[in-house]
């Protein structure tokens, strides 16, 4: 059995696009790029589209190919052996599934980060109590007390990112639901929570909002997701959407604008972060 292929990195998946692009601009096609490389088509398409890490003796004979010239083809070969280093969370690979290392990926590397949750408080934000209640109460299936408290390890680690000097802007809108729904019976899980969202509130680059019953519908219903955008020009915003055994990752411009437009639409009318703090201490008064 072939060995297990990590997910792929921001970078890997960056540099697969440039490696198109530059392809496309030298007029070739991947049949062509596959005869210089003395490979089958597929193999230059794994590459492009991140399915596989970037062989450096391959990327220099495609640079070479579309025309790269010496400075920029050493910066390129630079940035893919860096690409090809395997990320923190691989040490987790025993638990974290392939569908969503590149969430953790995209996560770690995107500048702004803008979700919709309707069930529960984002990972990023969730206490190590209340992450092992939701976990506990059968979110990822049956698991051993020691895979749970792995899969919690790792939620822990994904939250240095908002320690970092310069970390991203995480804007989260929240629906009500979050607030009223108890994770555990021990009331202190959900106060100590609720703490914790309001220590972030405070944060000059955490925007919090929920998202009221009284407001009625709204068009982010269907299910939880989230938009990245990086600091990289060739890397375009990305949407990751969940559902019960797997994600969905949409780059395509229209896909990305609608839910760009519904996140907009949703932040119009939830409640604003000042009103928010203010629904946050409220429920903390019932704990």
């Amino acid at each position: 059995m072939s060995e297990r292929r990590p997910a792929p990195t921001v970078g890997q998946v960056v540099l697969g696009r440039r490696l198109q692009e530059l392809r496309e601009a030298a007029g070739l096609k991947r049949e062509e790029a596959a005869q210089v490389l003395r490979v089958a088509p597929a193999t230059v398409r794994r590459m492009e589209m991140a399915e596989v890490a970037l062989k450096i003796p391959y990327v220099q004979v495609l640079l070479e190919t579309y025309g790269v010239g010496g400075d920029e083809t050493a910066a390129f070969i630079d940035l893919a052996e860096e690409a090809n280093q395997p990320g923190w969370w691989q040490r987790f690979h025993d638990v974290l599934p392939d569908w969503f290392s590149l969430y953790v990926s995209l996560e770690g590397a995107a500048r702004i980060i803008r979700s919709y949750e309707p069930h529960f408080v984002p990972g990023l934000l969730q206490t190590e109590a209340y992450a092992r209640a939701v976990m506990e109460a059968g979110t990822i299936g049956q698991a051993e007390p020691e895979t749970i408290e792995r899969h919690v390890s790792l939620r822990m680690e994904r939250q240095r990112l908002l320690e970092r000097p310069d970390p991203p802007h995480l804007w989260v809108i929240m629906d009500e639901t979050v607030l009223r729904r108890p994770v555990s019976i021990h009331g202190e899980v959900m106060r100590d929570q609720l703490d914790r969202l309001l220590e972030f509130a405070e944060r000059d680059r955490v925007t919090l909002q929920v998202a009221e019953f009284s407001q009625g519908p709204h068009p982010g219903t269907y299910a939880p997701f989230s938009l990245f955008r990086f600091g990289e020009q060739e890397l375009p915003d990305m949407v990751f959407t969940e559902y019960l055994t797997g994600a969905l990752y949409l780059d395509s411009r229209k896909e990305v604008a609608t839910h760009l437009e519904v996140l907009d639409h949703m932040s119009a009318r939830a409640a604003s972060a000042e009103r928010t703090k203010k629904l946050l201490r409220e429920r903390r008064e019932d704990f």
